[in-house]
C-alpha cells in the first residue's frame, strides 16, 4: 500500500510500502481517511528522535486517524463494516500490572504508532484492535474524529485536575493540546479559562470560544492579568501545554491558594522549579503521560456539541501532498493550528 515514511531524519517520500497485517478475531481493518500531523511527527522529521525513542530504519509516520471499518474479526460484537471510526494509537498488554490497574497509558510495553520501531498510519489501512477502535458520533466529521487523539490529552489533564464548575482556569501555551485543554476545561465546567502565547493569530481563534479568555503575553504580564481579574486571588488550576522551559518555571504565579498545577507540556531540558512557592500556597501538582480511558468521554462530548474543533483545523492537504505536508508543518503560518492529511475522499469530510 502507499505509505508516506520517513526514510532517515530529514527524507520524507509517499511510496509503496510491503505491510502483512492479518485481521484477528478481535481486530478490524480500517481504512485510513484523515490523519493529523502531530508535534512528535515533526520532531522525528526534523530531529530523527525523541529522548530514547530513535528512527533508526525507515519508519511509517501519524497517529491521529480516523477512517472507515472494512473487515472485522470473527469476535468483534461492538463495530460492523462501514462503521465511520477512530482509534486509540497505543496498544497496551492487558495483563500488564499498569493496565490492570486501569493505567495502561504507562504500562511500558505499549506499542504506539509513529513511535520507533512501530509504524504509523499515514496510509491506505491498517489492522487495529476493536478494543480501541470507537464509532464516530453522527454529526462528526472525519477530521474532527482525527483530532480525538490530542482531545484526549486535554481531556486527561482536565480529569486530573479535577475541576469543579466555575473554577477559573489558566493555560499557557496556545498550540494544538493547549487549545484542545482549554475547550475540555470549559466543556467540564470552567467558568473562564486565559490562554496564553506570543502569537497573536492563535489567540484570536482561542478568543473565538466562549469563556475562552486569549492574552498575549508580549503585551501584558498574564500573571498579574489573571490576579487582577481574580481579586488578587489567582486561577483554580493552571495547565502547563506549552513545554517552554520559562514558562513551566512560572506556573505557581498563577496559581491561587490551594490550587493545581497540570503539566502537561514536555520540555526538552530540566526545568528549575520554585519548591517554596508551591509550598507557601500548598498547591497541588499533577502530571500527565498521554490518556486512558477518555476516548468515549470525547467522542461524546464532540457528538453533543461542547467541543468544536472544526476551527482548529486550519490546514488540510491531500494523500499526495503528504510530503508538502510535512514540509510546511515544519515551518508552519502563524495561523497554523493543527494540519491533517485526507488520505481518502468521500461524501463526508
Amino acid at each position: 500500500m502507499k505509505a508516506l515514511v520517513l526514510e532517515k531524519r530529514g527524507v520524507l517520500s509517499l511510496r509503496d510500502v510491503e505491510i502483512e497485517e492479518k485481521v484477528g478475531p478481535a481486530d478490524v481493518r480500517v481504512a485510513l481517511h484523515t490523519v493529523g500531523v502531530c508535534g512528535s511527527d515533526i520532531h522525528y522529521y526534523t530531529h530523527g528522535s525523541i529522548g530514547p525513542f530513535v528512527v533508526k530504519a525507515p519508519m511509517i509516520l501519524g497517529h491521529e486517524a480516523s477512517g472507515t471499518v472494512v473487515e472485522v474479526g470473527a469476535e468483534v460484537r461492538n463495530l460492523a463494516v462501514g462503521d465511520r471510526v477512530c482509534m486509540e494509537p497505543g496498544i497496551p498488554d492487558p495483563m500488564s500490572r499498569a493496565s490492570l490497574g486501569g493505567m495502561y497509558n504507562l504500562d511500558p510495553s505499549v506499542v504506539f504508532w509513529a513511535t520507533p520501531p512501530v509504524h504509523g498510519v499515514t496510509r491506505e489501512s491498517v489492522v487495529h484492535p476493536a478494543a480501541f477502535t470507537f464509532r464516530i458520533p453522527e454529526g462528526v466529521g472525519f477530521g474532527e474524529a482525527a483530532m480525538v487523539e490530542p482531545l484526549a490529552v486535554g481531556l486527561h489533564a482536565v480529569k486530573k485536575a479535577a475541576v469543579a464548575p466555575g473554577d477559573v482556569a489558566v493555560v499557557l501555551g496556545a498550540g494544538t493540546i493547549g487549545m484542545v485543554t482549554a475547550l475540555a476545561a470549559v466543556a467540564v465546567g470552567c467558568s473562564r479559562v486565559y490562554v496564553t502565547d506570543i502569537l497573536k493569530a492563535k489567540l484570536e481563534i482561542a478568543g473565538g470560544y466562549e469563556s475562552v479568555v486569549p492574552i498575549d503575553v508580549t503585551a501584558e504580564e498574564a500573571a498579574e492579568r489573571v490576579r487582577s481579574d481574580t481579586d488578587g486571588w489567582g486561577a483554580d488550576v493552571v495547565f502547563e501545554a506549552s513545554g517552554n522551559e520559562q514558562a513551566a518555571a512560572s506556573v505557581f504565579d498563577y496559581s491561587c491558594p490551594g490550587g493545581t498545577v497540570v503539566l502537561i507540556g514536555m520540555p526538552l531540558r530540566p526545568v528549575p522549579m520554585d519548591i517554596v512557592s508551591a509550598q507557601a500556597k500548598e498547591a497541588r501538582i499533577e502530571t500527565i503521560f498521554r490518556y486512558a480511558n477518555v476516548y468515549p468521554r470525547a467522542l461524546a462530548l464532540l457528538g453533543s456539541g461542547k467541543i468544536d474543533l472544526k476551527p482548529l483545523i486550519t490546514e488540510t492537504f491531500r494523500f499526495d501532498e503528504s510530503v508538502a505536508a510535512y514540509e510546511y508543518a515544519a515551518q508552519p503560518k502563524p495561523t497554523s493550528v493543527k494540519t491533517q492529511i485526507r488520505v481518502a475522499e468521500s461524501a463526508q469530510s
